[in-house]
Order: C-alpha cells, then sequence, then structure tokens
C-alpha cells in the first residue's frame, strides 16, 4: 500500500521514478488534481495551463521510495495537439472527465485510443471522474463510467478536487498498481539473467495484467 509522502519531494534515495500523464478535455480539473495531489493546494481562479508542465510526489511503496513524475497536458489539448512527446516513457495514465459535462465523458473513447497508439501498450490506466462535489448537476451516471472502464480494462474512481475526495486514493491506486507490475517485471527478468544488476538503466515494460479491473469494488466507483 502507499503510504503518505512528502509535498514537493522527499530528500534522500529514490528507488523508482513513474511518469504519470494526465489526459482529458479541456476545464475537466486536470491541473486542479495535480495541484491537490502535489501541493494539497485548490484554486477556484484557476487558469488554463500554458506550456510544459509536470510536478512531482514521493511516496512510500512497501519500503521503497516512488517519485511519481506527473505531466499536464500544458493546455494542448484545447487544440487537439497533445504531441507523441508527452506520452513517451509514461508506465501510468489519468483519463479525466467532468461528470457535469456530457461532451468529456463522450471524448473519452478517442482519448483512450490517442493514448495507446502513443504511450506503451502495457501502461496502467485510471478513469477518473472529476468534480463529484456537483452531485446536482451530474450528467454522467457512475454506472456508465464503471461499465466503459470495465469493459476497457481500466481503473476507475471519482474523484473532487475541491474537496479532495479520492484525490489521494486515486493516485496511490495508480502509483501502487505501476509499482506492483514493475516488480514482478523485475523478479522475471532476473530470474531468466545471471547478473542481478542487468535491469539498471534499462526501460522497463509495464506487464499485461496492470491493466485488470481490480477484484475488490469496495474502493470503486465511490464518491463524497
Amino acid at each position: 500500500m502507499a503510504g503518505g509522502g512528502g509535498y514537493g519531494g522527499a530528500s534522500g534515495k529514490v528507488d523508482y521514478v513513474f511518469k504519470v500523464v494526465l489526459i482529458g478535455d479541456s476545464a475537466v480539473g486536470k491541473s486542479q488534481l495535480l495541484a491537490r495531489f502535489a501541493r494539497d493546494e485548490f484554486s477556484l481562479d484557476s487558469k488554463a495551463t500554458i506550456g510544459v508542465e509536470f510536478q512531482t510526489r514521493t511516496l512510500l511503496i512497501e519500503e521503497k521510495s516512488v517519485k511519481a513524475q506527473i505531466w499536464d497536458t500544458a493546455g494542448q489539448e484545447r487544440y487537439r495537439a497533445v504531441t507523441s512527446a508527452y506520452y513517451r516513457g509514461a508506465v501510468g495514465a489519468m483519463l479525466v472527465y467532468d461528470i457535469t459535462k456530457r461532451e468529456t465523458f463522450d471524448h473519452i473513447p478517442r482519448w483512450l485510443e490517442e493514448l495507446r497508439a502513443h504511450a506503451d501498450k502495457n501502461i496502467v490506466i485510471i478513469l477518473i471522474g472529476n468534480k463529484s462535489d456537483l452531485e446536482d448537476q451530474r450528467a454522467i451516471p457512475t454506472e456508465d463510467a464503471k461499465e466503459f472502464a470495465e469493459k476497457e480494462g481500466l481503473f476507475f474512481l471519482e474523484t473532487s478536487a475541491l474537496n479532495a475526495t479520492n484525490v489521494e486514493n486515486s493516485f496511490n491506486t495508480l502509483m501502487t498498481e505501476i509499482f506492483n507490475t514493475v516488480n514482478k517485471k523485475s523478479l522475471s527478468s532476473a530470474g531468466e539473467s545471471n547478473n542481478p544488476g542487468s535491469l539498471a538503466g534499462k526501460k522497463i515494460v509495464i506487464p499485461g495484467p496492470g491493466q485488470e479491473v481490480p477484484a475488490k469494488t469496495s474502493t470503486c466507483c465511490s464518491s463524497a
């Protein structure tokens, strides 16, 4: 399980660095989710993200120091110009829509197609229905999103960056799954090599099981 890490990163040894990308339509709250997770901040007058932006936070997972390097789309999605370089090296992705805006959910299949076209085929993906605090304005039933996630083999949670509901849980779920699957791959590769250090400096490919929907449903689809 992921433990709480320091905001702004922790000093000392880092065992793993995992690149995670945030994708989805403009104004669904990607930057707010990132600010809440990385700095525990939220701004009601948040401007559209301009320029390249990523933030880090270090977590403790099974006594290992894991740095999450989380990339925001830098506003490129407004022009449908998210480049392949943005996805390069990513081992995890958060696919975000706004539960109050139907079109942001309707565009999710296109974002997923683009993600799978440019990222590693075994990338770990979590679908995020953001703005769960606006329940009275809900346009996408939780069951619709849950059904889509199960069909596509994605994790799924509803979040609120405003009141911090499930933000920590969503990032921890993603990072822990990446950590577990990377370790499985490391053990498998080490078993095929006489040199335990042979993985150093090499790209680790996340195995397919990393995208299986978890058996437990108690943490799925919860909202405040």
